[in-house]
């Protein structure tokens, strides 16, 4: 089989298909460790060392940087087949993956050279929501506050966390133009407090940890400002901006969630007794299967439409626009609403099978999990759609808001 053609916007050392191989080879690890790790509260060390290789903080960052510089349907296409076979590992690689992507793209020189210098292997994993303080210092800033679901946090080095900066009396800074100024701190992970508090419903094993900082140095090369830092490389594609590139983890994680789902109960109902034979016989079983078959394969479609729209904005050159942006949010939102509908067809369809322990039960709770995820909030969805429907044609997206062009 030739090899992808690739195009000067993407890196052309690494082909994705032998990280989809490796990671078929470390699928049975993923699966047979999946249960401990969610008794774990965090990925085993089996699982993290099976997933190391892969380096997924480094798919999306320039081959100068020691990166894959991969198009952004190929990181998806992995994360899918991660989270195939653990909703966990997953989730964690999309984190590192993601927060790795804007490391890459908006910190300033001095400090990527040092995060990714060679021989290095960083990974990073932190919190978006301003929950910290910044106090100006010689050389940098000393940074205090205490942020939640931190996942991935204790397999990472380098922590990424949102945070005011003290204005001298107290209460956060404002730019020029009134606005407040939200920074991206980073900092060794252990400089932080690991405060645990991972109790939840599902995925469980992604160790999304409250995390806290108490005076911690942070120098002036690293930091970003979180809202409105332009890309200082790979300019086209980084674009997307901090929320566009967050979109692509967990667009992917849905995307793996939904399809093993429907693996599965479709190897459930081809068991030959029990309940799962009755089901398998059923003729409004597999009205109700084939249903939700289409409506996830053409939610996949519309997201690999909408990110290839992308690339070939990016390989003309251009950035970007609002309404790809837009068409981003509507295409991570539709594959988590459909994948919380086929996980609900097949909970009800596994009547009390899916009551055990179990990887349809998993699956399950993993899905009602991401999908309250702010990610995919109402408002958001709202707000593409007057985008793309003609009414807020004049704004530009910044963090998960539709704002009026300044």
């Amino acid at each position: 089989m030739n090899k992808p053609i690739k195009h000067s916007s993407w890196g052309t050392t690494v082909d994705y298909r032998d990280l989809l191989k490796k990671i078929a080879e470390i699928g049975p690890i993923l699966e047979a460790n999946a249960d401990a790790d969610e008794k774990n509260g965090e990925l085993t060390q089996e699982t993290f060392e099976a997933l190391k290789p892969l380096r997924m903080s480094h798919i999306f960052a320039a081959e100068g940087l020691g990166g894959a510089q991969l198009p952004p349907t190929q990181g998806l296409e992995l994360l899918e087949a991660i989270t195939w076979h653990s909703g966990s590992a997953g989730w964690v690689s999309m984190v590192h993956c993601c927060i790795g992507a804007m490391s890459a793209a908006f910190l300033p020189d001095s400090a990527v050279e040092r995060l990714f210098a060679p021989g290095t292997d960083n990974r990073f994993s932190g919190q978006g929501a301003p929950l910290g303080m910044l106090k100006k210092v010689e050389g940098g800033y000393r940074l205090t506050g205490k942020w939640s679901y931190g996942s991935g946090f204790s397999h990472a080095t380098y922590s990424h966390s949102a945070c005011f900066v003290d204005d001298g009396t107290g209460k956060p800074a404002k730019d020029e133009n009134g606005n407040v100024i939200v920074m991206c701190a980073h900092a060794p992970i252990s400089e932080h407090k690991q405060l645990g508090n991972w109790d939840v419903l599902g995925l469980g094993g992604t160790g999304s940890i409250d995390y806290a900082a108490e005076d911690v140095f942070i120098a002036d090369d690293l930091l970003f400002p979180i809202l409105t830092a332009p890309p200082l490389r790979q300019k086209e594609f980084f674009s997307l901006g901090v929320v566009g590139l967050a979109a692509i983890g967990h667009t992917g994680w849905a995307l793996g969630t939904g399809r093993r789902m429907l693996d599965e109960i479709a190897k459930f109902a081809r068991a030959k007794s029990g309940r799962a034979g009755l089901i398998g016989e059923s003729e409004k079983f597999w009205y109700d299967y084939g249903r939700a078959e289409a409506r996830y394969r053409a939610a996949r479609a519309f997201v690999f439409e909408v990110w290839r729209d992308i690339e070939a904005t990016v390989e003309a050159g251009e950035s970007v626009s609002t309404r790809q942006i837009s068409l981003v949010h509507l295409a991570k939102s539709e594959i988590h609403e459909v994948g919380v509908d086929v996980c609900n067809f097949a909970y009800r369809a596994g009547g009390g099978a899916s009551l055990r322990a179990g990887v349809i039960q998993r699956t399950f709770r993993e899905m009602m999990v991401a999908a309250n995820h702010f990610t995919i909030a109402p408002s958001v969805v709202t707000s593409a759609g007057r985008n793309i429907g003609g009414s807020w044609t004049d704004r530009v997206w910044q963090f998960y808001d539709l704002i009026e062009k300044k």
